[in-house]
């Protein structure tokens, strides 16, 4: 596969045209969706050529696809599309951001760097994969408490990764990601950028070699798409492809499309999201019935917030925004980040974390603010009396 480059061209304009500057001179406007998973070939002593290079070396083979577990049109257009928002050379796309994950472990553990030192909170699963050493790691957790030092200090000769989430999965707490890259040395560092997007945040402009996003929440937008993808060097995405292709963890190429036509309308979706939100933390802000309000300084759709009271009634009390498990939806979602997405860390280890039992997560839509705040406002009703809050004025 040809690499990605940096472009002088606007977030904004290559959302909508990177993965599709070939589709002119083919004719095109929308970009096709190839389903095949086998493609024919008379010469096979040249497939036989192709396949020892991509063994050897894990670049894509040139010319036509061979088999679908190693290439797909479709996920490359998506792959090219993605590095080029993060500002990587390359970008290797899996089946779920679990996948995705795993891959990196295992390239790092089969050059026998099985070590990984990682700061909570991290997204539920991602801390478990980590903590139950599922692919032979062992994990150092460091303190953010401690900054950029203490990863420093965690880090030893069979570190092969630093990993971190920032703005975190589901505090919304924020690390300096120029700061830690720095105290990584010859580690990669590997960034969840699911939350913030290439439209707040392109970690690899701060250091960070490794992106990884799950593409089911943000990139596709509209919660019918399952996906992974990690934007990295060209160095590291062959290693990841090699990974792929031994393990099968690929992307399906509907996924790939669904996805590539969701990064045409990421940037003007998050900035629209994040607006609202913003206004809906201002609101629950000066809310009595809200203990606490998590929000990053670098803005986003995604509010945590705290409340007096059981929040379970608050999720039995929603009735326009859904109570389900995801994020970075059309619609507005919230969940109890205890009972569901980080359910299968350990008590002591979520309160480590940060993350309380009284926190809800939610994933800012689309929708009014005003029916969004109307929703919440009801939901919030059946918590204990406290007095409430001055009516807000229409359209603010």
């Amino acid at each position: 596969m040809e690499t990605t480059h940096r472009s002088p061209r606007s977030l904004a304009t290559e959302a909508v045209h990177a993965g599709r500057d070939d589709l002119a001179a083919l004719g095109l406007h929308a970009a096709p969706l190839d389903l095949s998973t086998t493609y024919p070939s008379h010469d096979s002593r040249a497939e036989a050529a192709r396949l020892d290079e991509f063994a050897a070396t894990g670049a894509l083979p040139q010319g036509p696809p061979v088999y679908a577990r190693l290439d797909n049109p479709t996920v490359a257009r998506f792959e090219r599309a993605l590095a080029r928002l993060e500002g990587t050379e390359s970008a290797v796309a899996f089946a779920s951001g679990m996948a995705a994950l795993s891959a990196v472990l295992l390239v790092r553990g089969s050059a026998g760097l099985r070590h990984v030192v990682a700061v909570r909170p991290l997204y539920g699963c991602s801390d478990h994969l980590l903590s139950g050493g599922l692919l032979g790691t062992e994990v150092t957790w460091a303190d953010p408490a401690d900054g950029p030092a203490g990863i420093a200090r965690a880090i030893r000769p069979d570190t092969g990764l630093v990993m971190v989430e920032t703005p975190a999965n589901p505090t919304l707490a924020e690390l300096d990601l120029t700061a830690l890259a720095q105290s990584c040395g010859s580690v990669p560092l590997l960034a969840d950028n699911t939350f913030a997007t290439p439209v707040l945040q392109r970690p690899a402009a701060h250091g960070a070699r490794l992106v990884l996003h799950s593409a089911t929440k943000y990139l596709g937008g509209h919660g019918d798409v399952l996906g992974g993808v990690i934007a990295c060097d060209e160095e590291l995405a062959r290693q990841l492809r090699q990974v792929r292709f031994a393990t099968g963890g690929v992307l399906h190429p509907l996924a790939g499309y669904l996805l590539l036509r969701g990064l045409s309308t990421l940037p003007i979706r998050v900035r629209a999201q994040s607006a609202t939100a913003a206004e809906l933390v201002r609101r629950l802000a000066a809310d009595p019935r809200i203990a606490r309000v998590h929000y990053p300084s670098l803005g986003g759709a995604m509010v945590a917030f705290e409340v007096h009271g059981d929040p379970h009634e608050v999720i039995a009390g929603v009735r326009l925004i859904t109570p389900a498990v995801s994020l970075g939806s059309v619609d507005t979602l919230i969940q109890h980040p205890g009972s569901i997405s980080h359910r299968i860390v350990a008590e002591d280890d979520r309160r480590t974390g940060g993350i309380s039992e009284k926190v809800l997560r939610m994933s800012v839509g689309l929708e009014d603010a005003d029916d969004l705040w109307a929703d919440l406002d009801t939901a919030l009703s059946a918590l204990p009396s406290q007095r409430r809050p001055e009516p807000q004025p229409a359209g603010r």
